[in-house]
């Protein structure tokens, strides 16, 4: 892996749970993966939809992960400052991470800019991927002949029995996993112990079809396609971990 790839992790800029207190993006969310892509070689860059400070909702300080992202000089100086979504060249970045937090829900889906960041990395043959609520950006993400991104495509996402449990069916403004699966996805909830499984990527056509053996099968469940989608990973790893190696070893 060429130490001049990059990645760019897309944060959410909204910050109102409905009414129902503040929200934004989950801090280890963005930790794990910021970490992976980093010890694979990875540049990695921050963006938010709107610019500036992103809301954050939920850090865990006793995460090592979580720490370092915090507390790394270069990450400290993007997040007091993110790019705009609309002031950054797709073109530029191997990989997009959309990451997760209920905030997403609101600003990610049908965002122009997200659709030309995801699209324009996808049909470079870049991979665009994405944690818990971050799918919520492949809602009405299109390709350039008006195809959804993820149709005919396995993902998975957070769920609608995952809303429910959170009480937060009736506050978001749709659920993630049935708009998904109405745009053509073939949706896949991920074990239930002992956590569920909510991390998702998409590759391009042109990526491999099936894994490179270097991956442990906990990164590879169920044998998955990277070339047709949805990879979760499992057990030993966070989500977001998990997802992240995969991304990074599939660029």
């Amino acid at each position: 892996m060429s130490t001049t790839a990059r990645a760019l992790l897309v944060l959410t800029s909204h910050d109102d749970l409905g009414g129902v207190r503040k929200t934004g993006y989950y801090v280890g969310e963005a930790a794990h993966p910021w970490q992976v892509f980093t010890e694979a070689g990875f540049e990695v860059d921050l963006a938010s939809v709107a610019g500036g400070v992103p809301p954050e909702d939920g850090r865990d300080e006793s995460d090592p992960a979580q720490r370092a992202f915090v507390h790394d000089t270069r990450v400290a100086a993007q997040l007091a400052n993110t790019p705009a979504l609309a002031d950054v060249r797709a073109e530029d970045y191997d990989i997009v991470f959309f990451v997760g937090g209920h905030g997403t829900m609101w600003d990610f889906p049908h965002s122009a800019e997200i659709n030309r960041i995801g699209r324009t990395i996808y049909e470079r043959g870049g991979i665009v991927s994405a944690v818990c609520h971050g799918p919520a950006a492949l809602v009405g993400m299109t390709l350039s002949d008006g195809t959804p991104l993820v149709a005919g495509k396995r993902v998975s996402c957070f769920t609608n029995a995952e809303e429910a449990a959170v009480e937060l069916t009736e506050i978001v403004p749709f659920l993630l996993a049935s708009t998904l699966a109405e745009q053509g996805a073939e949706v896949i909830e991920g074990p239930t112990s002992p956590r569920p499984s909510r991390a998702m990527v998409v590759s391009s056509p042109a990526k491999t079809p099936s894994p490179p053996r270097a991956w442990p099968a906990r990164w590879w469940p169920h044998g998955m396609s990277c070339g047709s989608a949805g990879l979760v990973p499992a057990h030993a790893m966070s989500p977001a971990r998990g997802y992240a190696r995969i991304a990074a070893e599939s660029a």
